[in-house]
């Protein structure tokens, strides 16, 4: 995997160049320090991953993201910054960013995101080839495979999180589903608008969906705390959640933080069609 690092300070560079080559997650194959130079350098190098930092001198990172993806819209985006508005986050993932990493740069939440884009890269480049091979007519469709286990495939995520059997996790499976059988995500719909095509009362249904889902970084903190290592505090600590926020919910949790972590529905939601599909 080709990836590009676009970051003003070239000591951040060099740890996120480090972690890539001593974890063996791609080739770093070159680096811009602002925003105008990068969209050139993007364009030539035409790499599959860019690490960019949100703001930099002459061009932000997410106008930085928003033209790249105009052109190239095979690009995938990871945006690391210290900027924790919700506004500004919200407004990098509506600008085409997969994942928003939080500085200080946590080598082992670097190296999980970018092994699951990494993933998602080669299934479909698993899926073109076949398509190739099958005449590149359609004839042979990964999707319906897909969503006929994608039933059980929710319910084993939530369980290995301890929330199936939650008076939300109904609301989360049909929300999921629905997602899935539309293919569609979280950047077509509000929480609210997809809470009511199942019922009248979407405040009620979203609230249940948020205390499941807030149960389920409880749990994995809970694991985290337990065993660093656990693969499903790994796999789900940043899949699923923020890993910042799960690190303040552990902290929370032993004490030494006056509130816990926060959730992002919209990623949750997203990372469940995610884990289910793959």
């Amino acid at each position: 995997m080709k990836i590009f690092i676009v970051e003003d300070d070239i000591n951040v560079i060099r740890i996120l160049k480090k972690i890539v080559e001593d974890r063996e997650l791609g080739n770093v194959i070159g680096y811009a320090q602002n925003g105008t130079d990068a969209i050139e350098d993007i364009k030539l190098l035409m790499p599959d991953l860019v690490l960019v930092d949100l703001l930099m001198p002459g061009k932000d990172g997410i106008t930085l993201v928003g033209e790249v993806k105009k052109t190239m819209p095979q690009v995938q985006f990871i945006m690391i910054s210290q900027v924790s508005s919700k506004d500004m986050i919200a407004k990098a993932y509506e600008n085409g960013v997969e994942y928003y990493v939080y500085k200080p740069v946590n080598a082992i939440e670097v190296e999980n995101i970018i092994g699951k884009i990494r993933s998602q890269l080669e299934m479909s480049n698993a899926f073109n080839q076949i398509q190739k091979i099958f005449g590149g007519g359609g004839t042979f469709k990964q999707e319906p495979a897909q969503r006929m286990d994608a039933d059980s495939s929710i319910k084993e995520i939530m369980k290995s999180i301890g929330i199936m059997g939650e008076i939300g996790s109904i609301d989360i499976i049909n929300v999921v589903k629905f997602l899935i059988d539309s293919n569609k995500s979280m950047a077509d719909y509000t929480i609210k608008e997809l809470c009511a095509r199942f019922t009248d009362n979407p405040k009620s249904m979203e609230q249940r969906i948020r205390r499941t889902a807030i149960l389920g970084m409880v749990n994995i903190a809970n694991i985290g705390i337990e065993d660093y290592m656990n693969d499903v505090f790994t796999e789900y600590s940043n899949g699923l959640y923020n890993f910042e926020q799960v690190k303040k919910e552990m902290d929370f949790i032993r004490g030494k933080a006056p509130k816990g972590g926060k959730i992002s529905l919209k990623k949750f939601i997203d990372g469940m069609i995610f884990y289910s599909t793959r």
